[in-house]
């Protein structure tokens, strides 16, 4: 049986997309491309760091016990995991660039409707609306 949030948006069409100006599309650019040179700049930062503790657990490891290594197995895995975020991150922006360029920027990926520009500018490589995401995310 269908959700009834699910037959809103199933039976809907697509809003026509309005293009955007040259302008108002090299502002976009301009704003992903300096945020993906962020995150960029922050996964060397965090990659470097992570080397740099590495050579010290390496040279500091000398009687240590389970409970120690294990304790810095733990440290290194969160520390990938924070670079593998990261490396999410510029991923998406990434995509949000080539959705621009493709036009689908600002658009849908599942219904098609515009994504709100208050979405946007909290999440600006959001690829889906508010409904979609929320609808996602019960999943």
């Amino acid at each position: 049986m269908a959700k009834p949030s699910d037959t809103r948006t199933a039976g809907r069409k697509p809003a026509a997309k309005a293009t955007r100006s040259t302008a108002e599309t090299e502002k976009i650019r301009a704003a992903l491309a300096a945020r993906r040179d962020e995150l960029r700049a922050e996964y060397d930062q965090t990659l470097s760091e992570i080397t740099e503790l590495q050579r010290d657990r390496l040279t500091d490891s000398a009687g240590d016990d389970q409970a120690d290594t294990g304790t810095k197995t733990l440290e290194r895995e969160q520390e990938i995991s924070l670079a593998n975020s990261i490396l999410e991150r510029i991923t998406q922006v990434e995509r949000a660039l080539e959705r621009l360029d493709e036009g689908g920027y600002g658009w849908c990926e599942r219904c098609g409707n515009p994504i709100p520009v208050e979405r946007l500018a909290a999440f600006p490589s959001a690829t889906l609306c508010v409904t979609c995401k929320q609808l996602e995310e019960r999943r």
